[in-house]
């Protein structure tokens, strides 16, 4: 089978869309004055995961009818994978400015929250100290990001693995 399909455009394109619906995610909490409520952090949670599982179905499905309604496995995996990392790279570009310029003492007003939760859980003031050391160590740093890019790619395999199993239609499945 000869498939003349670019999958480029179909990443680019929902990739765009994916990062845009992060995006908006964060921005109307921000804007609601919720940004640092757990609310806003199970209602982007919810956000995540829906666009996790229908952006990848929706880039498959546009390659599968380009392409006479085949799609191997490799090639739904490539699709929804890239179209992960392509929304998960502009959500993090999004957070470099939102947490530079937009609101620089972000990390700052999450400490206050974190320690006041770690204090009402009932830690002591040694075990809270460690906890905001060690959040302190990824907040904001390429080594967070960088992370939060790798579980973003790794969620987004699964997701892409069970997805393309399911819509995967090779000429040979038709004989």
């Amino acid at each position: 089978m000869e498939n003349q399909t670019d999958s480029k455009g179909i990443i680019l394109n929902n990739g765009l869309y994916f990062g845009l619906l992060l995006v908006v995610a964060s921005l109307v909490p921000y804007a609601l004055g919720m940004h640092l409520e757990p609310t806003a952090g199970y209602i982007n949670f919810g956000v995540i995961l829906l666009g996790i599982i229908l952006f990848p179905i929706l880039g498959m499905s546009k390659f599968k009818n380009t392409s006479g309604g085949f799609m191997t496995w490799g090639q739904g995996v490539k699709i929804g994978v890239g179209i992960i990392l392509v929304g998960t790279i502009i959500s993090t570009l999004y957070q470099v400015v939102f947490t530079t310029v937009i609101e620089p003492e972000f990390y700052a007003q999450v400490e206050e929250v974190t320690r006041k939760a770690l204090v009402d859980a009932g830690l002591t003031e040694e075990q809270i100290d460690m906890q905001i050391e060690m959040q302190g160590k990824f907040q904001g740093t390429a080594i967070g990001y960088g992370i939060g890019i790798l579980f973003m790619a790794f969620i987004g395999f699964i997701s892409s693995a069970i997805i393309a199993a399911i819509k995967k239609k090779t000429e040979e499945d038709t004989y």
